[in-house]
C-alpha cells in the first residue's frame, strides 16, 4: 500500500469520524432537562381577609342651641382645640334675662298672695275656735258656727293652692335661669372642633331638636369602620389581630385589635334580589391611637384582617403543589443530584400565594415548579408530564 492510499484512508476515516459525532450529538444524544426550583426557606405565614375602610372620630358631638335667639358671637374656629368647659358660643340673652324676669315677678306675686291668705286664714282660725266655744254653751247659732268654720276650710285650701302655685313659679324661675344659663355654650368634652354649621347674627330657633351650631370630635382616638364581604365575615370575629395602612403612608402598619362587627349590612338590601349582583358588606370596628394626630377624619384606609398566623415555618411557592386531596396532603417533587424525587408533604396555613409544608421536606431542599424547553422541545409540540407540560421525571419523551 502506498503513502498516498493511506493518508486517503486516514482522510475518509477522519471525515467519516466528525460525521459520526455530528450525527451522534444531534440526533441520537438525549439532552438531560433543565428545571426551574425554588428553595425550601423560612418566614412568617398569615391567612388574612382584606377590607376598605374609613377613619372616623372616635366619638363626635354636635353642639346644639337649647334656646332660640341671635348668634351673638362664636369664640372658636374650624381646628380648634378645646378643653370641656371651654366656652363656645354665645346667644343674644335678652329674650332669657326678660322672661326669667318675669318668672321672678310671678314668683313674688304668688309670695305676696301666700302672705296675705296666711294673715286671713288666722283670723278665720280664730272666729271658728271662737264658734267653737260658743255653740258648745248654746250662745251662738249653728248657721254662724257653719260660716266660720267653712272660712276657715276654703281659706286653708285656698292657702294650699297658692303654695302649689308657688312651687310652680319657682320651677319657672329655675327653667329661666337654665335658660338664660345656656345662652352661653360650653364645650361638654375635650375635642377639636370639626365643623361650624352657624354663623354670627344667624337666628337659631330652638325645637324639638337642637339647632346645630358647631361640631365637636375626639380624635385622640379613632375607630376604623372596614367592609368586610359576606363571603368573609363568618371567618372574622371580634378579638382577632388586624393591621392597615393609609394612602399617605402605605408602609407604616397601624396594629391593633378588632373590636366587633355590626350584624346588619352597611346598606339595607331588602329590596334588591339575588340576580341583582348586590354586593352586601357588613362593617368590622376597630379603634386605633391617634395622640400623635397622624390620622386624620375621612381617611381611606386598606385593612388586613389576621385570621391565623404562623412564625418561621418552613414554606415553598403554591405552584410546586400537586393535586392536593381532602386531608392536605399531596405530592412535591425534590431535586436531588439533578433528577426529580418525589416526595409526600403535608400543609399547613395557605395564603394562596406562599404554603406552609409541616412534612416531607427540610430546609434549603430545592422543590421543582416546571421543567424548561430543551432545544428539541421546540421542535416538538408533544410534552406531557408532572411539571406542567414538561417531561416526565428522568427525561424528555
Amino acid at each position: 500500500m502506498t503513502i498516498k492510499r493511506i493518508c486517503l484512508f486516514l482522510f475518509f476515516l477522519l471525515l467519516f469520524g466528525v460525521a459520526g459525532t455530528w450525527s451522534y450529538f444531534n440526533y441520537f444524544m438525549q439532552e438531560a432537562p433543565v428545571y426551574s426550583t425554588v428553595t425550601v426557606s423560612r418566614m412568617d405565614l398569615e391567612e388574612t381577609v382584606l377590607a376598605t375602610g374609613t377613619l372616623h372620630a372616635y366619638k363626635t358631638v354636635d353642639v346644639g342651641a337649647q334656646v332660640s335667639g341671635q348668634l351673638k358671637r362664636l369664640h372658636v374656629q374650624l381646628g380648634d382645640q378645646v378643653k370641656e368647659g371651654d366656652l363656645l358660643a354665645e346667644i343674644d340673652p335678652v329674650l332669657q334675662q326678660n322672661a326669667l324676669k318675669e318668672a321672678q315677678a310671678e314668683q313674688d306675686n304668688v309670695s305676696a298672695q301666700i302672705h296675705g291668705k296666711q294673715a286671713r286664714l288666722v283670723q278665720y282660725q280664730k272666729d271658728y275656735r271662737r264658734q267653737v266655744k260658743l255653740i258648745a254653751v248654746d250662745a251662738t247659732s249653728k248657721v254662724e258656727f257653719e260660716d266660720a268654720f267653712a272660712q276657715f276650710e276654703v281659706t286653708q285650701a285656698e292657702l294650699d293652692a297658692l303654695k302649689a302655685q308657688l312651687e310652680k313659679a319657682i320651677v319657672a324661675v329655675d327653667s329661666a335661669q337654665a335658660n338664660l344659663g345656656y345662652t352661653r355654650i360650653s364645650a361638654p368634652m375635650d375635642g377639636v372642633v370639626l365643623s361650624i354649621d352657624s354663623d354670627e347674627g344667624q337666628t337659631l330657633v330652638s325645637s324639638q331638636t337642637a339647632s346645630t351650631i358647631l361640631t365637636l370630635a375626639d380624635v385622640r382616638k379613632m375607630t376604623v369602620k372596614a367592609e368586610i364581604s359576606e363571603a368573609d365575615v363568618t371567618q372574622v370575629k371580634a378579638g382577632q389581630s388586624v393591621y392597615f395602612t393609609i394612602l399617605g403612608e402605605p408602609d407604616h402598619r397601624y396594629h391593633t385589635e378588632l373590636k366587633a362587627v355590626e350584624p346588619g349590612p352597611t346598606e339595607d338590601t331588602s329590596s334588591s334580589t339575588s340576580s341583582s349582583g348586590t354586593a352586601v358588606y357588613y362593617n368590622g370596628l376597630f379603634d386605633v391611637d391617634n395622640t400623635d394626630s397622624r390620622l386624620r377624619v375621612g381617611m381611606t384606609t386598606e385593612v388586613t384582617i389576621v385570621l391565623h398566623q404562623v412564625r418561621q415555618v418552613l414554606v415553598a411557592p403554591v405552584a410546586v403543589l400537586r393535586e392536593v386531596n381532602h386531608q392536605d396532603v399531596t405530592q412535591v417533587y425534590v431535586l436531588k443530584d439533578g433528577r426529580p424525587v418525589p416526595r409526600t408533604v403535608h400543609l399547613g396555613l395557605n395564603d394562596n400565594v406562599h404554603v406552609q409544608l409541616t412534612t416531607g421536606v427540610s430546609e434549603g431542599e430545592k422543590l421543582i415548579i416546571h421543567s424548561l424547553p430543551t432545544t428539541d422541545d421546540s421542535d416538538n409540540n408533544t410534552r406531557s408530564g408532572p411539571f406542567g407540560g414538561g417531561p416526565p421525571p428522568g427525561g424528555r419523551s
